[in-house]
């Protein structure tokens, strides 16, 4: 198998813990207030493990179009937050994953249309019953 097909179902595994562990750490304050102190530790902990795991050479190839396209992820990272951490401030965290994996069809289609990835059969298919359970998920 793979390593990147490992360290996805690891992305996976540790995403279903996160909303979970998040709507606990959430009572009894704003989901803002939560996700200003989430993030806090995310930074810490991102930037321990690049102490320990980057090589300090490879700052020599971070680029001017690097910090743009990072900085424009960070930007739709902290806006899908934002959005995520009240929607499961108010609603049920199964019901506010499961629809905000809506967003693996969001990532097919601008791959498509941005990176020219593939979009094959199984990725169609994939897509169409992520569609299909969010529209069982709209109506329940």
């Amino acid at each position: 198998m793979n390593t990147w097909i490992i360290y996805a179902f690891l992305s996976m595994f540790f995403a279903g813990f996160t909303s979970v562990i998040a709507k606990k750490g959430l009572a009894n304050i704003s989901a803002d207030l939560g996700l200003a102190i989430r993030t806090g530790f995310v930074f810490l902990f991102t930037m321990a493990f690049a102490y320990f795991a980057v090589p300090l050479n490879d700052w020599n190839f971070v680029k001017t179009p690097n910090w743009i396209w990072l900085g424009l992820s960070a930007v739709t990272t902290t806006l899908s937050w934002v959005f995520y951490y009240r929607a499961i401030k108010l609603g049920e965290v199964s019901t506010v994953a499961l629809i905000d994996k809506g967003s693996v069809v969001v990532a097919v289609l601008l791959a498509f249309l941005f990176l020219h990835e593939a979009v094959t059969v199984s990725k169609l298919a994939g897509a169409g019953l992520i569609v299909a359970g969010l529209l069982v998920i709209a109506r329940g």
